[in-house]
This record gives structure tokens, sequence and C-alpha cells, in this order.
């Protein structure tokens, strides 16, 4: 659960970035960002997968280059049912979403080499926030690291 909070966390950064570097892709507040990374992977994860299947006859043909569009009408049909985040004209839908995918994997590249969910976890268990029962933490904070090797 945590893994989808960081994921959605990144992905909102990712498109304030894409927001300043992008014409035509418009965020209007952080809160807009969060609603739109989340509307991103639910259209990511129930819609593209259906038009990838329908295009790929099409995908095929163009050597994989009509992906493109295909990523670029996920991206703003996302757009459509979050207020304060708009897709316009031909920069945006084709380059928003390649830009956000490069920002995307650096972010969480670099969340991944600071640990950032362990350190979340380590947060959450110094104020006393229990782990659901089946969920895991792997990292230990440096702390509880010190204490496990003295005892």
């Amino acid at each position: 659960m945590l893994g989808f909070f960081v994921t959605t966390l990144a992905t909102a950064l990712s498109l304030l970035v894409v927001d300043l570097i992008v014409p035509g892709v418009g965020i209007a507040t952080f809160p807009a960002a969060l609603l739109a990374a989340v509307s991103l992977g639910v259209v990511n994860g129930s819609i593209k997968p259906v038009l990838k299947l329908l295009s790929l006859p099409v995908t095929f043909i163009t050597l994989g280059a009509f992906s493109l569009v295909v990523n670029g009408l996920c991206f703003w049909l996302a757009s459509l049912v979050v207020p304060g985040f708009a897709v316009t004209g031909f920069l945006g839908f084709i380059f928003g979403p390649i830009v956000l995918s490069f920002v995307s994997t650096f972010i969480l590249g670099y969340f991944a080499r600071n640990d950032v969910e362990g350190k979340i976890a380590g947060a959450g268990s110094k104020l006393g926030l229990n782990q659901a029962e089946g969920d895991r933490i792997e990292a230990a904070t440096e702390t509880e690291k010190l204490e496990a090797s003295k005892s």
C-alpha cells in the first residue's frame, strides 16, 4: 500500500515538471496533480490495455510509432476527468507522456536509492502506527539496526 502512495506522489511531482516543460499541459495545483496521478493510474490500468490490443495491427505496421498516439490518448483521457489538469495541442498530447515517463523514472529511481518507503515506514513506527497484518517493511531505520546489533 505504501508503494502505491510513493508511486502516486512521484507521478504527481512528475506531472508538475511536465507542466513546466511541455507546452499544452497544464496543472493548476498540487492536489490537482495528485488527482491526475491517480486518474492516470486508473486509465493506464483499465483503458490502455484494451486500446493497445485494439491498435496492435496499426502499431505493428507503424513499427511501434502508433503507441505514442495510444499513450497520448490515455494522457488526454485522464485530463478529462480531473479539474485543474488540461492537455491541449499536439505537443501536450505526444510529448507530455514521453516527458512524464522520463521524469517519473528519474524520481522513482531517486526514491528507491534513498529508501523513501523505508523512511516513511520508519517514521510511522516511531509514531506508533502499526503495519497492517501481512504487510512487510524490509528496511529498518538506522536506530533499529544499532539496537538490534547491540542485543
